[in-house]
Order: structure tokens, then C-alpha cells, then sequence
């Protein structure tokens, strides 16, 4: 293959893995995954070898790792501050209507609604419906970080196998 084709591929799959990497700010952005269709597209396109076979397979496990844990800090963020298991199954609900209704913010917006709602009619506290509106809140902060520290990891795992 051509010096300048592999460049291109190189360069492009950065490129994808940066923008999946700052997408992550978005938390209903599957940044990890495009992470990983990156690593993979790369792996198809200059070839796997050895090395690449392994990094590939510490992406694909830290990619696995990044969607549970994704998913696990914002539940239990959710529970510390008092949800139940149906409210968090309401905002799983409402984060995915309105992400369809209205992309991106859509879901970031009426997740926490549905939550407080729930919890509302089920206490009839606003403090405590509040309460686990902020641990939600909190949980996904701790997704990101987490979900961003994976994600850089990936990367560089990858780089190691590129260059």
C-alpha cells in the first residue's frame, strides 16, 4: 500500500476516533462505539496483524466496558439520591422519546422530567424528587469522566498499533 493511502487511513480514523471522543460530552452520543467502528474500519483497511490483533481486543473489552459503565454510574448516581426502579425505567424511557422527538437535547431534557415526575407522584415530595434528579445529574457526571478515560485509552491503544 502506498505511504500516502496509509497516512489517509491513519489520519482518518483520528479524526472519526476525536470526534467520537468529544461527542461523549453529549451523553446520548455512543461516542465509545464510534471509537471502536473506527479502530475497527482501520484494522480492516491497513490490516490487523499481530499487534493489532491484541490492541484490537483492549479496545473491543474497554468499549464493553465504557457502554456498562455508562449505564451503571448513571442508575446508581440515580439511586443514591433516591430513585426507584421504575422511575429510573420511566427516564430511561423519556431519555429515549425525547431524543427521537428532538435529537440530542430532547432526551438530555425530558429524561430528568420523567424522572422528577415519577418520583414526584410516587413521593409527593418535590425536595425528594429533586434529590433524585441531582443524582442522576451526578451519575452522569461521573459517566462522562469515566466514559472519557476509557475512550482516550482506546485511542491511544490504537495509536500505539497505527504507529
Amino acid at each position: 500500500m502506498p505511504p500516502w493511502i496509509e497516512t489517509s487511513i491513519r489520519v482518518v480514523a483520528l479524526l472519526v476516533m476525536l470526534v467520537g471522543l468529544f461527542g461523549l460530552v453529549i451523553p446520548v452520543f455512543p461516542g465509545i462505539i464510534i471509537i471502536w467502528l473506527a479502530a475497527l474500519a482501520y484494522g480492516l483497511a491497513a490490516g490487523f496483524g499481530t499487534l493489532g490483533g491484541w490492541m484490537f481486543a483492549l479496545i473491543t473489552l474497554l468499549a464493553i466496558g465504557g457502554m456498562l459503565v455508562d449505564n451503571v454510574l448513571m442508575g446508581a448516581g440515580a439511586k443514591k439520591g433516591g430513585a426507584s426502579w421504575g422511575g429510573l425505567a420511566v427516564a430511561l424511557v423519556g431519555f429515549f422519546i425525547g431524543t427521537l422527538i428532538v435529537p440530542v437535547v430532547g432526551g438530555l431534557v425530558l429524561g430528568p422530567l420523567a424522572l422528577f415526575g415519577f418520583e414526584y407522584y410516587r413521593h409527593r415530595n418535590r425536595d425528594q424528587a429533586l434529590d433524585t434528579v441531582k443524582g442522576l445529574a451526578t451519575g452522569w457526571g461521573l459517566s462522562f469522566l469515566a466514559r472519557f478515560a476509557i475512550g482516550v485509552v482506546m485511542i491511544v491503544l490504537w495509536a500505539v498499533w497505527a504507529f
